[in-house]
């Protein structure tokens, strides 16, 4: 059994403790998740992401994506779903099964896109800070004018 120590990330990090409280669960048995459908999650830009899926077998109308509080879920049911007696299979290797996989996403980020080509459904998520958010530079003035145009004063021995 692998487990990974997070606890020094932690002190130089900010903002990012659910982040690796995440990955913390990820390795647990109970999380829930199945394998089903496989997926990659890729840094397409600074703040731009895509969430591809291997989802063959499914058409653009069987999915359904939804992208609520900081929650994208992706659902999936064969509309045309036929029975095991009208084929008759060697081998059944393409899994035309219902899913639904749900993604937590960070604050500020958004479902930009979606699009299903060659079975590969791609999500495209943007994460826009407000102006009122982003770092700002502040600059490092002087008080007053006089403070500039401080004299010297000398001293006497």
């Amino acid at each position: 059994m692998r487990t990974i120590d997070y606890s020094p990330l932690y002190r130089s990090t900010v903002g990012f403790d659910r982040l690796f409280s995440l990955l913390d669960n990820m390795g647990t048995p109970d999380s829930n998740q199945n394998a089903y459908p496989p997926y990659n999650i890729e840094r397409t830009g600074d703040d731009s992401y895509r969430i591809t899926m291997a989802v063959a077998g499914f058409s653009d109308a069987d999915i359904e994506i939804e992208a609520k509080q900081n929650m994208l879920t992706i659902r999936a049911e064969k509309a045309d779903v036929e029975t095991e007696t009208e084929k008759d299979f060697l081998f059944q290797g393409i899994a035309a099964r219902s899913f639904e996989r749900r993604f937590q996403l960070a604050d500020h980020v958004e479902v930009k896109d979606a699009s299903l080509q060659h079975g590969l459904l791609h999500i495209d998520l943007v994460r826009e800070i407000p102006e009122a958010m982003k770092a700002r530079k502040i600059a490092i003035g002087t008080v007053g004018s006089k403070a500039s145009k401080a004299k010297q004063i000398e001293a006497k021995k």
